[in-house]
């Protein structure tokens, strides 16, 4: 179980790929920033539509480039690096984290079918 910084449980959100969809789907809502953090290589393979590429070892350092009360969907292959991601981002004063169950591979098989899967 995630904990937050004052060491009792993190309340971090998780959306499953098919609620992400739904939401970038509706023009009502405003988008949330998406956050990829594979590497390189994973992100030429496939990605999602208008997400930003921040490996997660370049997080830390480049974490300043992140808007802190942005809604922020942290993306990686199946949803453990993102979570960890999340989770530091969290502990960094982010308020709206929400992590991708499933990651990309839950996109490819609950969203997009035409995704490249690896």
């Amino acid at each position: 179980m995630p904990w937050n910084r004052n060491g009792s449980p993190s309340d971090m959100k998780h959306l499953r790929p098919s609620e992400l969809k739904a939401w970038l789907d509706d023009p009502a809502r405003a988008k949330p920033f998406l956050l990829d953090v594979r590497e390189q290589w994973e992100y030429t393979l496939c990605h999602i539509e208008g997400a930003k590429l921040m490996p997660l070892q370049s997080v830390p350092a480049r974490m300043g480039e992140l808007n802190p009360g942005q809604e922020i969907v942290v993306i990686c292959h199946h949803g453990v690096r993102s979570h960890h991601a999340a989770r530091f981002l969290e502990h960094n004063g982010f308020t709206n984290v929400i992590n991708l169950s499933g990651g990309v591979d839950g996109w490819a098989k609950e969203a997009d079918p035409t995704m490249p899967t690896y």
